[in-house]
């Protein structure tokens, strides 16, 4: 699949893998045994342990109401999400991640291209002893948008040992409004837990440094936002 690194910079490896491309999800470029998918809910399951990573990638333009539920069922089991997009219009995407397996762990980044308002909410839930969630969160908020983020991250009794992670960063235009709203439920003794939100602003030194070597305003921006997003 290497048209996902020419067109989304989006990098693969020997993986079962599940793809969506622009809220569809492609049965065709897909390639796995472990997992389910359930189109009538928006569901991911993985029953049985995987030999190699469950890779899930998530590409294209995204608008209205989106809901994609992960339930990892099975231990030592290891799930790998990239979701790389933009909105021109209004979206709403509802991530949903269950780890009920033993010592496995789901690692995702969630990147978009917010050019009109977006909604993002991040549920990280663990059912079993020594579960990972990883979730990261890049937006790029541009001129007169709206970007809400929600996460949520849930520790369940008798889940001890658990790490767990969900993180916003955005880097926003001044016209731009943002709002950040993290929170944690912990009902056991976690390894970690922890939240992080962050604004990114180019300081200026970077910008002295980029205009020294040739670049023009246009230019600087995207260089900054790229290396912001990848």
């Amino acid at each position: 699949m290497s048209y996902l690194w020419q067109e989304f910079n989006i990098k693969t490896f020997p993986a079962e893998t599940l793809v969506f491309r622009d809220g569809v999800f492609y049965e065709d470029l897909s390639d796995y045994e472990s997992a389910n998918f359930d189109s009538d809910k928006n569901t991911i399951s993985i029953n049985k342990t995987p030999k190699l990573p469950v890779h899930i990638i998530y590409i294209g333009e995204i608008a209205g109401n989106i809901d994609l539920n992960i339930d990892i069922k099975a231990e030592n089991s290891n799930i790998i999400m990239d979701f790389k997009t933009t909105n021109k219009s209004p979206a709403f995407l509802n991530v949903f991640i269950k780890n009920c397996g033993k010592n496995s762990v789901f690692e995702g980044q969630i990147i978009d291209k917010n050019h009109d308002n977006l909604k993002i909410s991040v549920t990280a839930q663990h059912f079993a002893e020594n579960t990972g969630i990883f979730v990261k969160t890049r937006v790029a908020a541009y001129k007169n948008t709206l970007t809400d983020l929600f996460g949520s991250a849930k520790i369940e009794k008798n889940a001890p040992e658990c790490d767990s992670d969900v993180s916003f960063y955005v880097m926003a235009d001044e016209s731009a409004r943002v709002i950040l709203k993290p929170t944690q439920y912990i009902n056991s003794v976690p390894k970690k837990a922890s939240h992080s939100v962050a604004l990114y602003k180019p300081t200026e030194n970077q910008i002295n440094y980029l205009r020294k070597s040739g670049l023009g305003t246009i230019e600087i921006n995207q260089v900054m936002e790229e290396a912001f997003l990848n």
